[in-house]
């Protein structure tokens, strides 16, 4: 029986349930034993983070509390934040290979929008030799049509595989969910709860009375 894990990583400033909807979907999907949840360290993409490492890291291990299947906060990204080393997927996904093995079947999730900027990752063309690469979409979405860079376009539809397949083998395979159409945007989250929102159909009820307790995202 191939062991078969699905990672999440992202920024989660804060985490909402389009994050919790896209773990759950694929962990659905791939029939995963467990879900990785990765918060990011020194995100080298993005401008400062309004959480702090341990509370962002908290509110992930509230989000996902209760699933009907196993989670993990995974904090490696953020031990190396810590050591003011930047965060890159390749050095996230070489250390979970080396942990689980060549047979395990690791797929790493993510956002279409994240998609438009694969070839601007370090190594990005390397990943493939670690992890499978399962995309979330809106209906409608076309790869072909998307607007993506030429070789990620290529690099995407060239390893198309099945459910079946991303489950029993190691990486290198790519799948897109095109009946995905959770759209939400921490970005304006942070403002609506700025404004005084309560925004408590965007966030998990246990992580919204972690920013209250925390007095978070209010200025």
């Amino acid at each position: 029986m191939v062991y078969r894990t699905a990672l999440l990583g992202g920024s989660y400033d804060p985490v909402h349930r389009g994050h919790v909807a896209l773990g759950e979907y694929f962990a659905n999907l791939l029939q995963v034993d467990q879900l990785r949840v990765i918060p990011t360290g020194l995100p080298w993409q993005k401008a400062s983070l309004k959480a702090s490492a341990q509370q962002r890291a908290d509110m992930v291990a509230l989000a996902f509390a209760g699933r009907p299947f196993s989670v993990a906060v995974d904090m490696q990204e953020i031990a190396r934040g810590a050591q003011g080393l930047p965060t890159y997927s390749i050095d996230t996904l070489r250390q979970i290979r080396a942990e689980l093995g060549p047979q395990a079947s690791i797929s790493f999730l993510m956002g279409a929008d994240q998609l438009q900027r694969l070839d601007t990752w370090h190594e990005w063309q390397a990943l493939f030799s670690y992890a499978h690469f399962c995309v979330a979409a809106r209906p409608g979405y076309d790869i072909a049509t998307a607007g993506l860079p030429p070789v990620v376009a290529e690099a995407f539809s060239s390893r198309l595989g099945t459910p079946e397949q991303i489950r029993n083998t190691p990486h290198g395979l790519t799948y897109l969910a095109q009946d995905f159409a959770v759209d939400i945007s921490a970005t304006r989250i942070r403002a609506a709860l700025q404004r005084g929102e309560k925004a408590d159909s965007l966030i998990p009820p246990l992580v919204l009375d972690y920013i209250e307790q925390h007095n978070l995202y209010k200025s």
